[in-house]
């Protein structure tokens, strides 16, 4: 689960959960009431990581920063399941869908939603509080008071959901 590397070692904030089946490796630091989920990879190893409290990390997700850089994932952003993440900043209440690649050095601003299994491509830039998708990543709307009001239910899922995995631990079923 958790790996130090190089002289790198993870660090966890309070109340945070992270699965004994995800992989944080290096220099990774997780902010308070996290989520981490099964088979996450959060890779620090030769980058650094920093995610901002309240944050879910979803089943499957890989984290990696480029070579003495840093990746820092904001505040109560939600990265969905299967998504791939090399970028460099990911601002505060962002959303990250299922299967969506950040590619290296690319940024997303805060409140932004990034579509299930859209391209966001090197270096590119996306505004806030916009939807995007395709590939590559394309704006085709504004942010709507709806989907504020669905992401901020879906962030306050996450974050009972640690607090209950921490609570109510996992068992093995013989």
């Amino acid at each position: 689960m958790f790996y130090s590397f190089d002289g790198r070692q993870p660090e966890v904030g309070k109340d945070t959960y992270v699965s004994e089946l995800a992989q944080v490796i290096g220099d990774v630091k997780i902010g308070d009431n996290c989520y981490i989920g099964h088979g996450a990879i959060l890779r620090g190893d030769y980058g650094r990581i920093e995610i901002g409290r309240g944050t879910a990390v979803e089943e499957g997700v890989i984290v990696h920063a480029p070579p003495e850089e840093t990746c820092r994932i904001g505040e109560k952003v939600t990265l969905g399941h299967g998504a791939m993440i090399h970028a460099a900043t990911i601002g505060d209440f962002a959303v990250v869908g299922m299967g969506a690649i950040l590619s290296i050095w690319s940024e997303i601003g805060e409140g932004a939603i990034v579509a299930e299994g859209c391209v966001v491509k090197m270096r590119q830039i996306i505004p806030e509080r916009v939807v995007v998708a395709g590939n590559p990543a394309r704006v085709v709307r504004k942010i709507s008071d709806r989907d504020e009001e669905f992401w901020d239910w879906g962030k306050q899922l996450y974050i009972d959901l640690a607090k209950k995995y921490l609570k109510v631990e996992m068992k093995p079923v013989k």
